[in-house]
């Protein structure tokens, strides 16, 4: 794998590993792994693929995790759903200027249209990516910091079922395509399904 990638897919495994539902069978696969790149090709190759979707969520940093979240939740967007496409405009609105504005302003469109879609979660991910989850106008509030990776291993776990959860599972192996090449400084684009 390219240096790039394990530059950007890197920190803690054994940190990053506490923030994933992992189940026996899949922590035994990534016995003796050193490194999230190595653990996420384990779980893969072993069927794992949510649990790696998970691990690539929390090891992106914030501004590609919610990135990969909207290229995801874009690639099986239903056409026409206007209040989706806005949702995730909000959250790469923040990925291109990372503002506090654009932050609140992702948080309240999720807010108001409500939590049940992959683009609500890449939105609320763009939120806690920030150093406060305060007001404005009151005294900072610190995220904690595993909820970005939280949020966009929720938009990907429901942008791979959406409408067809049959389709799980070659989504996902397109999402980590997706994520490896955001790793590597790619833009991890996923043309729509149709």
């Amino acid at each position: 794998m390219p240096a790039a990638v394990s530059d950007r897919l890197d920190g803690d495994l054994a940190a990053l590993l506490d923030r994933i539902t992992a189940g026996d069978a899949a922590r035994a696969v990534l016995a003796g792994t050193a490194h999230v790149t190595e653990a996420m090709d384990r779980l893969e190759a072993e069927g794992f693929l949510l649990e790696a979707a998970q691990l690539a969520a929390h090891a992106l940093p914030r501004r590609e995790a919610v990135w990969w979240a909207c290229m995801c939740a874009r690639h099986t967007a239903p056409a026409g759903a206007e209040e989706l496409a806005a949702l995730r405009d909000a959250a790469e609105t923040w990925v291109r200027r990372q503002t506090d504005s654009a932050r609140h302003a992702a948080f309240e469109l999720a807010q108001a249209q409500g939590l049940d879609s992959p683009e609500a979660w890449a939105a609320m991910g763009a939120f806690w990516a920030g150093d406060s989850i305060a007001p404005p106008a009151v005294p900072k509030v610190s995220p904690a910091p595993h909820l970005t990776g939280t949020a966009v291993a929720g938009a990907i776990n429901l942008a791979a079922v959406r409408d067809d959860p049959l389709r799980r599972d070659a989504r996902l192996a397109r999402f980590l395509d997706s994520a490896r090449d955001i790793a590597a400084g790619g833009a991890g684009r996923l043309p729509p399904e149709g």
